[in-house]
C-alpha cells in the first residue's frame, strides 16, 4: 500500500475483501494493523504484492506482478540484505551507488563474465560490456553503452569500468597499446571536467562520449571523444559546500614544488575562484597524488612536459585573473591591476587593463570605445576567465582525440554515453534546461526502442501483435526544438538589439501558453515557465538565459590574448576568427570600420544552436547503433551506504524510464516461458495422462486446464507468454499442490511413525513387566535373607557394645588409680626437694655470716696495730732529732778527712809522671804520622772513586725504584682489573648458569615442539618449495610470452617493407641456445630510442626482476634463519665439551701454579742465603725491593689461578712494558732485563745456584715459548683483520662509487622528460642485468672449468688406479689372466656390433629433425612404436657426439632439437601433439640425468647402461634447458584442456539437472530470453567424464610419468573446481539447497572417477574441497548461532568474502526454503573476522600449480632399441 513516510509498505489481509466494502483490513511488515481506505468511485484497489519466492529477482521482468512498488521492495531486498547494486530490468541495467568500495571490479571478476551470455551471470556492468562486445563481433554492427543518472549516482564510474572491461578483453593489435591512453584519458577528464558539488565529491559537469575503435581481429586500434555543454560559470562561481573544478585545486596542493614556483601559486583559499564554496578539501581525496596521476596520464597521452607547464601556467593565470580587483574612479570608469595575469600569459598590460575597462562600440560609420562600470567588468573578466578555461578544454579534449586517433579506420565501435540524468532543483536555469532537453530526446530514443524489441519479440514467436499505448514526449522535444519553439524564440530575442530574459518570457507566453499542454505559467510569476516533462514538471526561471545563450566575451580582450608571446595560448585561439585591424592612423578612441571587417560576434553560434545540432549528431548515431542502457541511481543524499531512501529511488525510477519499461512490458504479456522451463517448474500439476511426448502439447493441455481465460496466456513457437499475475497463479497452484502432497507424505510417515512407536513401545512394555516380576521376587528374596542376616547381625553387635563398655570402665578405673598414685608420689617428692633447699640455705647463709663477723674483726685488730705503731715511731723520731744537735755528733763526722787529703796528694804526683812520658811519646808519634799521612792520601783517592761509582750505583738503584714504582702502578691497575674480571666473571658465571638453565630448558621445550613440529616442519618447507617452484614456472610463462612477442615482432619485421631500420623492440631469447651478451650498440640504443617502447611490458618486468630480488632476500634471511638454528644446536653440543676442556684447564693451571710457587719459593730461599755472604755489595737495596716485588708477585698468584689466560691476552698487548715489569717476566718468558738487574746487583751470583735442578729454566723457556706462541698468533689475527678491514674498505670504495653513479644517473634523469627518463631507467636496468649475467657466466665458466680438471684428474687417477689392478691380477693368476683377456675380447667385439649410438652426416641434421620432430605423426608413433622412441633416437645421436669429442655437433643437436620442438608445437597445439612431445622433452631430460655419470643418477642403473654414460661433456646446464622447456610444454598442455573443458563446466556441474525431479526452475527475465547467440548441445558430467579419460588414457599412452599424469589431473580438477565455484559466486539463481544437492552428486562422480582410477593420492580431491565446502554451505542449516559457529567451522577452504557472497545470494526455490536473515549473516561476518586471509572474490582459474618432473630411469637397454624403416631414417648408423 501507498504509504507517506516510505512511498510504499508490504502489507497482508487480515479480512477478506468483498467488493463494496470501505476500507480493507491489513497488518504490515512490523505486526501493527492498518486501515487502507478505498475509494468509493474509482474502487481501485491497492497493487497486489509478488511472491516471496519471486523477490530478489536479478530481472524485473521475471516479477509477475510488474508495478511501480514491486519493483522498489525488489531493489531494496536487492540492494540494501543482499549487498547487490546491481538489477536488470528488461534491456536496462540498473546501477545503485553503494558509496562503499566493492571487490566486484577485478580482473577475475572480467575474466569470469568474458565470453559469457548477459543472462547467465549476476548482472553486472561486466555483462553489459560482454554483451555489446560480442554483438558487434557477431553482427558486425555498431554499439552504444548509454549511461545516464543524476549527479552522484556514479555515471562516470560505470563509464570508467566499462571502457575498462574492453581494454582488458579486447587488447591492441599495436604496439602502442592504445587501451591504456584510453584508460589514461579517464583521470585527465576528471581533472579538468569534474568537481565536487553538495551531491557528489565527483561529479561530472559535462557529457562526454567516447567511441572506442576496433578493428577486424576487435582488438583496440583507437578513440574518440566527443564532449557536452560543459559547466563553465563553475569557472568563476560555486555554491557553498561545493568545489571548482579538481585542476585548479590540484595545482594549488603543487605549489611548493620547484617548478611551479614560476606560477606564484599558493593555497587555494586565495584565489576567489576556488574558496567561494568554503570546501577546498574532499576527504579521502590527496589533491597533490591526483596531480601526479594526472601527469602521468598527460604523459602516456603524448603531451609533453612544456606543453604541460604551458597549461599549468595558463590555468594559474586564470586564478589570478580572479583576483584582479575592479576600483571606481568616477561614474562610470575603473581602474584595474593584472600584473601576474599579464606575466603568466606574456599578453601586453596596458592592452589588457585597458579592454578589462573599456568596451568597443560599432556604429555605422565608427567604432566608440566606452568606459564600463564596475559591475560589468567584474561580468568582463569572468567572461574571459570562463572562455579561456573552455578554449583549455576544447584544446585538451582534441590532444586526448589526437592521442587516441588511429591512422586506420576502425571497422567497428563501441560508443560510451556518460551524460547528465533528469534534473530539477529549487532555481532552474538555462543549464537545466538544456540537459533536460537532452534527457528528452534521449528518453524517446529509449522508448522506440523498447517499443521495437517489444514488438520484435512478438513477431518472433507469432503471436497476435496488438498497439501497445506508450508516453510520446514528442511534443514536449518539439516545444523545445521546433520552428518558433523556445529555442528558436531564444536565438531570435539573442539577435535584438534591447533583447531581454522579461522580453522573451513573454514572446513564450504569447506563443505557447493555453497552447501546448505541455507549457505552463507559474502564478506568481512574470519571469518564469513551467514545462511538463516526460519524468516531472520543471519551473525554469528566466534570468540569464539570453546571457548564458549568447555566451558573449569582449572581442578586444581575445585580440588582446591572441598577440600574446605565450605559443600555447595564441594556440588556443587560432580557431576563432580574427576580425580586421583598425587603421593605424585613426585616433585612438574611434576607428572606421573596413568593408572586409566583420563582427566578431555575427560569426559566432547561441549555444543553444550548438547544443541542438550536437544533440542531433549524437541521436543520429545512436540511432544506427544498437544501444545498451545503463540507469545509476543514486540511493540517499547523505552518501551513506548501502541505504535506500524510497523517495529518492521513486523519483529517479521515474525519472530514468525504468517505471516506463515495466509499464509497457505490463501492457501485453510480460512473463514469458520456454516450454521446457515451463514443463520443469509445473510438472507437479500435470496429470499421467497429459504427459506426451510433444512438450508443447503437454503444456498446452495442461495451461488449458489450470487457466480458463484464454486471454491470460498466448501460445508462441518456442514460448508461453502469460500476462501479468499468472505466473503468481501458478505459483500459487504449485506450492498448493506441493502442500498437498507434503501433507499426504506427512500423513503416511506420522502413521509408520505412530505404528512403529506403539510397537516398540509395547514390546517394551512386556519387557519391562518381565523384569518387572523379576527384579521383585529377587527383591522380595534379597529382604528375607537381609532380616536374617540383621538378626545375626545384632546379637553380636549387642555382646561387642558391652563387652566394649565393660573394657572401657575397666580401663577408666586402672587410669584413674594411676593418676592419683602419680599425683601422691610427686606432691611427697615436692616436699622433701622443699625441704633439702632450705637445708642448703641455711648452711650457706650461717657460713657467710661467720666470715662477715672473721673479716670484721681482723680489720679492727689490724687498725688497733697501727696506731700504736705510729706513736712508738713518732717517739723515736723525736729522741734522734735531740741527738743531732750535740758537738760530739760533728766529729764524728770529719773523722778520716786528713787520710783522704794523703791520699789525693799522691795521686796527683803518679800524674805528672804519666804527661811527662806522653810527651816523648807525641813526638814519637809526629814523626810517624808524616810517613803515614801520604798513605791517608792515596787511601782518599781510592775512596774518591769509590764514592763515584757508589753515586752511579745510587743512580741505577733509583732508576730501579722508579721501575719499581712504575710496576707498583702497573699491578695495581692489574688488581683493578682483576677485580673487575673477577667481577665479570662472575657476572658471566651467573650468565652461564642463567643460560645453561635455559638452554635446558629450551632443548626441553624443543623435544616437546620437536615431536608436535616433526610432521608440520617437512609440510611448510614443502609448501615454500612450491611457492617458489611456482613463482619461477610463473616466470617462465612470462618468459615465454616474451619469446612469442618477440618473434612475432620479428616475423612483422621480415614482412613489412620499410625503407629505415628498427631494432627488435623485445629482448632477445635464449631459446635454449649458446648464451650471448644481451649488450646493447649504440645504432641499437639509437634505433630503440626512436622506437615506441613497449612500457608497461618492461615495467612489468621491472618489478618482476625486483620481486624476485626481494623473494631471494627473503628465502637468504629464512636460509641465515636455518643456519643460526644449526649453529645454536651444535653450539649446545659443544658446550659440554668446552665446560670439560675447561676443567682440565682450570687443573693443569692449579698444578702449574703450584710449582711457580715452589720455584719462586726456593729462589728466596737462595737470594736470602746470598744476602748474608756474596750479595753484601752497595746494591743491596735493590735486591730487597726486589725480593718485595717477588713476595707480592707470589701474593698475586693466589689471587688470580682462574685467570691466568685472560691476565696473559692482557699481558700480551703491553709489549711496552715487558721488559720493566718483572712479575710479567716471570709469569711469561723471563727475559734478559731480569738476568741483567740480577748480575747488576751481585756480580757474582751463580743464577744456576737458584734452582740447582733446573727447573726454574725448564719453566723459564717453556714460558718463553708460550709468549712467542701468542706473540705470532697476535700478529696473525692483527694481519688477518688489517686483511678484512681492507678488503671492507674497498667494498666501502665500490659502493659509494656505485651510489654516487646512481645519485648523479637519478639527478639526470629527473632533468630529463618523462619518456626519456622512462627509457633512461629502462636502459641502465638492462646493461646492470646484463653486467650481473656476465658476471655469472664467468663464473659459472670459471666452475666448468675447475669440474672438467677435476673429472680429467679423477679419469686418469682411476685409470692409472685400473692398470694397477690389472697388474697385480696378472702376476698372481696367469691363468685368470687368459681367461680375462678373453672376455675381454668378447665384450670389445659386441661394443664393436653396437653401443648404443647412431652416427649421421652434417648434411642429414635438418632431415632428421624433420623426420623426427616436424613431420612425425604422434597417433602412429603413440601405437605402433616404442614410447619415447624420438627421445632415444636424439639421446642415442647425441652420445655419438659425446663419443667424438664433438662439442659443436652437440650444441647444435640440443639446440635445434629444442628449437624445433617449440615450432611445432606453435604450429600445432593441440592436445595429443602436446602430451607427445611432453612424454618425449621428460624421457630426453631423464635420458641426460641417467647417462650423466653422477652418482645420484648411476645407482639406478645396470651396469651395461653405466658404460653408456656420457665421457667428455658435462650438459647440466641443457638439463635444466630441457626442464624450462617441458614446463613450458606442461603449461602449454594445461592451457589447452581448459580451453577444453571451460566452456563444458558451467552447463554440467551446475546448470544440468542430473537428478530428477529436485531441482526447480524460477521464472526468467527478458535477458534470459535473449541471449548473444544460439546455444549450442548441452553439456552434460557424463561428457566431462569422457573428456578426463580421453586425457587420462593419451597421456598414458604416450609415455608420459605417472607423477606428471597426476599434477596434470590435479590440474584438471582445480579448474573444474574453480569455474564451478566462481560461477555460483556470480549466479544468485544457482545458490539455493537443491543445487547444493546437485553439485555434491556431481563431486562424488568425479570422485568415484579418480577411485576408479586409482588417482586419490594425487591430490585431485584436495582441490574440490572448496567446491564440496560451498555445496554443504548451501544446504546446511542457517537460522541459530550453533549454524554459524558451524559455518565457520565447517568452511576452512573458502574465504570470508566467499562465505558471506553465498549466504546474501542464497534464494529459495521453493516455498518451504527460507532466505538467509540479515542478522545471521552479520554474526558469520563476526566469527569470521579474525581470519587472516585474501579478499578476492573469485578463485584464480588460471592459475597453474607449480609443476615437478622426478627423475624416471628408464629400464631399456639402448643397444636393444630398434629404429623402424617406417620413420625413414635409414641415414643413421648404429655404431
Amino acid at each position: 500500500c501507498e504509504y507517506t513516510t516510505e512511498v510504499w509498505r508490504s502489507a497482508e489481509l487480515t479480512k477478506d475483501y468483498k467488493p463494496g466494502d470501505p476500507v480493507l483490513h491489513l497488518q504490515l511488515e512490523d505486526e501493527t494493523g492498518f486501515e487502507y481506505k478505498l475509494d468509493p468511485k474509482s474502487g481501485v484497489l491497492p497493487p497486489l504484492r509478488n511472491p516471496d519466492i519471486l523477490v530478489g529477482e536479478n530481472d524485473l521482468t521475471a516479477l509477475s506482478y510488474l508495478h511501480e512498488p514491486a519493483v522498489l521492495h525488489n531493489l531494496r531486498v536487492r540492494f540494501t540484505d543482499s549487498k547487490l547494486i546491481y538489477t536488470y530490468c528488461g534491456i536496462i541495467l540498473v546501477a545503485i551507488n553503494p558509496y562503499e568500495s566493492l571487490s566486484i571490479y577485478g580482473s577475475d571478476i572480467i575474466s569470469a563474465y568474458s565470453g559469457q551470455n548477459m543472462g547467465d551471470m549476476d548482472p553486472h556492468i561486466f555483462a553489459v560490456s560482454e554483451e555489446a562486445y560480442k554483438q558487434m563481433a557477431r553482427d558486425e554492427k555498431n554499439q552504444s553503452i548509454i549511461v545516464s543518472g543524476e549527479s552522484g549516482a556514479g555515471k562516470t564510474v560505470s563509464a570508467k569500468y566499462a571502457m575498462r572491461y574492453f581494454a582488458t578483453v579486447s587488447g591492441s593489435s599495436a604496439e602502442a597499446r592504445v587501451e591504456e591512453k584510453v584508460l589514461a584519458s579517464s583521470p585527465i577528464m576528471e581533472a579538468i571536467g569534474n568537481a565536487k558539488t553538495t551531491r557528489n565529491d565527483n561529479s561530472s559537469r559535462f557529457g562526454k562520449y567516447i567511441e572506442i575503435g576496433f578493428d577486424r581481429n576487435h582488438h583496440i586500434i583507437g578513440a574518440n571523444m566527443r564532449t557536452y555543454l560543459l559547466e563553465k560559470s563553475r569557472v568563476v562561481f560555486q555554491a557553498s559546500e561545493e568545489r571548482n573544478y579538481h585542476i585548479f585545486y590540484q595545482l594549488c596542493a603543487c605549489a611548493h614544488l620547484p617548478e611551479f614556483e614560476p606560477l606564484k601559486l599558493g593555497s587555494a583559499d586565495d584565489f576567489p575562484y576556488t574558496n567561494q564554496g568554503r570546501s577546498p578539501i574532499i576527504e579521502g581525496v590527496n589533491d597533490l597524488k591526483e596531480m601526479e596521476a594526472t601527469r602521468k596520464a598527460f604523459s602516456l597521452l603524448g603531451i609533453t612536459e612544456a606543453h604541460q607547464m604551458g597549461l599549468f601556467q595558463i590555468l594559474s593565470a586564470i586564478l589570478h585573473l580572479g583576483n584582479v580587483e575592479v576600483k571606481e574612479r568616477g561614474s562610470s570608469s575603473c581602474g584595474i591591476s593584472v600584473s601576474l595575469f599579464c606575466d603568466l600569459t606574456e599578453v601586453s598590460y596596458e592592452s589588457m587593463a585597458h579592454w578589462l575597462c573599456h568596451k568597443k562600440l560599432k556604429t555605422a560609420t565608427e567604432i566608440l570605445n566606452k568606459p564600463v562600470t564596475r559591475l560589468e567588468a567584474t561580468n568582463g573578466r569572468d567572461a574571459l576567465a570562463k572562455h579561456i578555461y573552455a578554449k583549455i578544454f576544447s584544446w585538451i579534449v582534441s590532444q586526448v582525440n589526437k592521442a587516441l586517433s588511429t591512422s586506420s579506420k576502425p571497422h567497428s565501435f563501441i560508443g560510451v554515453l556518460d551524460i547528465y540524468g533528469f534534473e530539477t532543483f529549487e532555481v532552474n536555469s538555462f543549464e537545466q534546461f538544456c540537459i533536460n532537453y537532452a534527457n528528452e530526446k534521449l528518453q524517446q530514443q529509449f522508448n522506440m526502442h523498447v517499443f521495437k524489441l517489444e514488438q520484435e519479440e512478438y513477431m518472433k514467436e507469432q503471436i497476435p501483435w496488438t498497439l501497445i499505448d506508450f508516453y510520446d514526449n514528442q511534443p514536449c522535444i518539439n516545444l523545445i526544438e521546433a520552428k518558433m519553439g523556445l529555442l528558436d524564440l531564444l536565438d531570435e530575442e539573442c539577435t535584438m538589439p534591447k533583447g531581454s530574459d522579461d522580453s522573451w518570457a513573454q514572446k513564450l507566453y504569447n506563443t505557447h501558453l493555453k497552447k501546448s499542454s505541455h507549457f505552463e505559467k507559474p502564478r506568481m510569476s512574470n519571469k518564469a515557465f513551467i514545462i511538463l516533462h516526460f519524468a516531472d514538471k520543471v519551473e525554469y526561471q528566466c534570468d540569464g538565459f539570453l546571457e548564458k545563450n549568447k555566451d558573449t566575451v569582449n572581442e578586444e580582450q581575445i585580440n588582446v590574448l591572441k598577440a600574446s608571446k605565450f605559443d600555447l595560448l595564441v594556440e588556443l585561439f587560432q580557431d576563432e576568427e580574427t576580425p580586421a585591424a583598425p587603421s593605424s592612423t585613426a585616433p585612438p578612441g574611434r576607428a572606421k570600420l573596413g568593408r572586409s571587417t566583420q563582427s566578431f560576434r555575427e560569426h559566432k553560434k547561441s549555444v543553444g544552436l550548438q547544443f541542438r545540432n550536437s544533440l542531433h549528431l549524437l541521436m543520429d548515431t545512436l540511432n544506427a547503433t544498437t544501444p545498451h542502457y545503463v540507469r545509476c541511481i543514486k540511493p540517499n543524499d547523505v552518501k551513506a551506504p548501502f541505504m535506500l531512501d524510497p523517495h529518492r529511488a521513486v523519483q529517479q525510477l521515474r525519472a530514468c524510464g525504468v517505471l516506463e519499461t515495466i509499464r509497457i512490458s505490463s501492457a501485453g504479456f510480460p512473463s514469458r516461458w520456454t516450454y521446457q522451463e515451463f514443463f520443469s517448474r509445473y510438472r507437479v500439476l500435470m496429470r499421467q495422462k497429459e504427459f506426451l511426448s510433444d512438450r508443447k502439447l503437454t503444456c498446452q493441455s495442461v495451461l488449458e486446464r489450470l487457466v480458463q481465460n484464454k486471454d491470460k496466456y498466448q501460445f508462441g513457437k518456442t514460448k508461453i507468454f502469460f500476462r501479468a499475475g499468472q505466473v503468481a497463479y501458478l505459483e500459487k497452484l504449485r506450492a498448493d499442490k506441493l502442500r498437498a502432497a507434503c501433507i499426504n507424505i506427512q500423513k503416511t510417515i506420522r502413521c509408520w511413525l505412530a505404528r512403529k512407536k506403539y510397537l516398540r513401545i509395547r514390546q517394551a512394555t512386556i519387557t519391562l513387566q518381565k523384569y518387572t516380576r523379576g527384579h521383585q521376587a529377587r527383591c522380595l528374596c534379597k529382604t528375607l535373607r537381609r532380616m536374617r542376616a540383621t538378626v545375626i547381625f545384632q546379637k553380636y553387635t549387642r555382646m561387642w557394645a558391652a563387652r566394649r563398655q565393660f573394657l572401657r570402665q575397666r580401663t577408666a578405673a586402672v587410669l584413674i588409680q594411676r593418676l592419683l598414685r602419680g599425683y601422691t608420689a610427686r606432691l611427697e617428692y615436692k616436699r622433701l626437694v622443699c625441704e633439702r633447699k632450705a637445708l642448703l640455705i641455711q648452711r650457706w647463709v650461717r657460713g657467710f655470716l661467720a666470715r662477715w663477723r672473721f673479716r670484721r674483726i681482723k680489720r679492727a685488730v689490724v687498725y688497733l696495730q697501727c696506731c700504736v705503731r705510729r706513736m712508738l715511731a713518732r717517739r723515736e723520731l723525736k729522741k734522734l732529732k735531740i741527738e743531732a744537735r750535740s758537738v760530739e755528733h760533728y766529729k764524728k763526722l770529719n773523722f778520716g778527712m786528713e787520710n783522704k787529703i794523703m791520699q789525693l796528694q799522691r795521686k796527683l804526683d803518679e800524674q805528672h809522671k804519666e804527661n811527662r812520658e806522653l810527651s816523648e811519646q807525641t813526638r814519637q808519634m809526629e814523626s810517624h804520622s808524616a810517613t803515614e799521612l801520604e798513605k791517608l792520601h792515596m787511601q782518599l783517592k781510592t775512596l774518591q772513586e769509590v764514592e763515584v761509582e757508589s753515586r752511579h750505583r745510587g743512580d741505577l738503584v733509583t732508576s730501579l725504584q722508579e721501575e719499581l714504582e712504575l710496576v707498583r702502578q702497573e699491578l695495581e691497575k692489574n688488581k683493578e682489573m682483576v677485580a673487575e674480571l673477577n667481577e665479570k666473571n662472575t657476572l658471566l658465571k651467573s650468565e652461564k648458569d642463567e643460560m645453561n638453565r635455559l638452554i635446558q630448558e629450551q632443548e626441553q621445550q624443543i623435544k616437546e615442539k620437536s615431536e608436535s613440529t616433526h610432521q608440520e616442519a617437512p609440510e611448510h618447507l614443502q609448501a615454500q618449495l612450491n611457492e617458489e617452484r611456482f613463482r619461477y614456472q610463473n616466470l617462465l610463462t612470462e618468459h615465454l610470452k616474451l619469446e612469442e612477442r618477440y618473434a612475432d615482432l620479428r616475423s612483422e619485421k621480415e614482412l613489412s617493407k620499410h625503407d629505415h631500420n628498427r631494432a627488435d623492440s623485445g629482448f632477445s631469447s635464449s631459446q635454449s641456445e649458446s648464451i650471448h651478451s644481451s649488450v646493447l650498440t649504440g645504432s641499437e640504443v639509437s634505433s630503440l630510442e626512436r622506437e615506441v617502447p613497449d612500457v608497461s611490458l618492461l615495467l612489468k618486468l621491472q618489478r618482476r626482476v625486483a620481486e624476485l630480488e626481494k623473494e631471494k632476500m627473503d628465502l637468504q634471511s629464512e636460509m641465515d634463519t636455518k643456519e643460526e638454528q644449526l649453529e645454536l644446536e651444535q653450539t649446545k653440543r659443544v658446550l659440554g665439551a668446552e665446560r670439560d676442556y675447561e676443567a682440565l684447564k682450570r687443573q693443569e693451571l692449579e698444578s702449574d701454579n703450584k710449582k711457580l710457587k715452589k720455584d719462586l719459593q726456593e729462589l728466596r730461599q737462595s737470594l736470602s742465603k746470598g744476602s748474608g755472604s756474596k750479595l753484601a755489595s752497595p746494591g743491596g737495596q735493590a735486591y730487597n725491593v726486589l725480593l718485595e716485588q717477588l713476595n707480592s708477585t707470589t701474593e698475586e698468584l693466589e689471587m688470580r689461578k682462574e685467570e691466568v689466560l685472560i691476565l696473559r691476552s692482557q699481558l700480551v698487548n703491553h709489549e711496552a712494558f715487558k721488559h720493566k715489569v718483572v712479575c710479567k717476566l716471570f709469569l711469561q718468558s723471563f727475559d734478559i732485563p731480569f738476568v741483567k738487574i740480577l748480575k747488576i746487583i751481585s756480580p757474582t751470583l751463580d743464577l744456576h745456584e737458584l734452582n740447582e735442578d733446573g727447573e726454574l729454566w725448564m719453566a723459564y723457556e717453556s714460558l718463553k715459548e708460550t709468549n712467542r706462541i701468542l706473540v705470532s698468533q697476535l700478529q696473525t689475527q692483527g694481519q688477518t683483520h688489517e686483511k678484512e678491514v681492507e678488503g671492507l674498505r674497498a667494498e666501502l670504495l665500490q659502493l659509494r662509487a656505485e651510489l654516487d653513479q646512481q645519485q648523479q644517473m637519478l639527478s639526470n634523469s629527473l632533468e630529463l622528460p618523462h619518456d626519456a627518463r622512462i627509457q633512461a631507467s629502462l636502459q641502465h636496468e638492462i646493461s646492470r642485468l646484463t653486467q650481473q649475467n656476465m658476471d655469472l657466466l664467468e663464473q659459472m665458466g670459471k666452475q666448468d672449468k675447475m669440474i672438467r680438471k677435476l673429472k680429467k684428474h679423477l679419469k686418469t687417477y682411476m685409470k692409472k688406479f685400473g692398470e694397477a689392478e690389472g697388474v697385480h691380477i696378472e702376476q698372481s693368476s696367469p691363468e685368470n689372466m687368459v681367461g680375462e683377456s678373453g672376455r675381454t675380447v668378447s665384450i670389445v667385439r659386441k661394443e664393436r656390433d653396437f653401443q648404443g649410438m647412431l652416427e649421421y652426416r652434417r648434411e642429414d641434421e635438418s632431415k632428421l629433425f624433420k623426420i623426427l620432430i616436424t613431420e612425425l605423426k604422434p597417433r602412429g608413433v603413440a601405437v605402433n612404436l616404442v614410447t619415447g622412441l624420438p627421445a632415444y633416437i636424439l639421446f642415442m645421436c647425441l652420445r655419438h657426439a659425446d663419443y667424438a669429442n664433438d662439442d659443436q655437433r652437440v650444441s647444435i643437436l640440443l639446440n635445434s632439437s629444442i628449437n624445433t620442438i617449440k615450432n611445432v608445437l606453435k604450429k600445432r597445439g593441440d592436445f595429443e601433439t602436446i602430451s607427445f612431445w611432453l612424454a618425449n622433452t621428460c624421457r630426453f631430460l631423464h635420458c641426460l640425468r641417467q647417462y650423466s655419470g653422477e652418482e645420484a643418477y648411476a645407482k639406478h642403473n645396470t651396469p651395461r647402461q653405466n658404460e653408456h654414460c656420457l665421457t667428455n661433456f658435462d650438459l647440466s646446464e641443457y638439463r635444466q634447458v630441457l626442464s624450462d622447456l617441458a614446463i613450458q610444454i606442461y603449461q602449454q598442455l594445461i592451457r589447452v584442456i581448459e580451453n577444453i573443458l571451460h566452456p563444458k563446466i558451467a552447463p554440467a556441474m551446475l546448470e544440468q539437472e542430473t537428478i530428477q525431479g529436485v531441482m526447480g526452475v524460477k521464472p526468467t527475465g527478458m535477458r534470459k530470453r535473449t541471449p548473444s547467440f544460439n546455444e549450442e548441445g548441452s553439456h552434460s558430467l557424463e561428457s566431462i567424464l569422457k573428456q578426463l579419460d580421453v586425457f587420462y588414457y593419451t597421456l598414458l599412452q604416450h609415455g608420459n610419468d605417472t607423477e606428471v599424469v597426476r599434477q596434470v589431473i590435479k590440474q584438471q580438477f582445480y579448474v573444474i573446481c574453480s569455474v564451478t565455484l566462481n560461477n555460483l559466486l556470480l549466479r544468485k539463481d544457482m545458490c539455493s539447497w537443491s543445487k547444493g544437492l546437485q553439485i555434491r552428486y556431481n563431486v562424488c562422480q568425479l570422485e568415484e572417477w579418480l577411485l576408479d582410477k586409482d588417482l586419490q593420492g594425487s591430490g585431485a580431491r584436495e582441490s574440490l574441497e572448496p567446491l564440496i565446502q560451498a555445496a554443504q554451505l548451501l544446504q546446511i542449516k542457517k537460522k541459530s548461532q550453533d549454524d554459524a559457529e558451524a559455518i565457520c567451522t565447517m568452511c576452512t577452504a573458502l574465504t570470508t568474502e566467499q562465505i558471506v557472497k553465498i549466504l546474501r545470494l542464497y534464494t529459495p526455490v521453493n516455498e518451504f526454503e527460507e532466505r538467509v536473515s540479515i542478522s545471521f549473516i552479520k554474526s558469520v561476518q563476526t566469527l569470521l573476522k579474525d581470519r587472516k586471509e585474501s579478499s578476492q572474490l573469485l578463485m584464480d582459474a588460471k592459475i597453474i600449480f607449480p609443476v615437478t618432473f622426478p627423475f624416471n630411469p628408464s629400464p631399456v637397454a639402448l643397444e636393444t632399441i630398434q629404429i623402424p624403416s617406417s620413420l625413414n631414417l635409414s641415414f643413421l648408423t648404429r655404431v
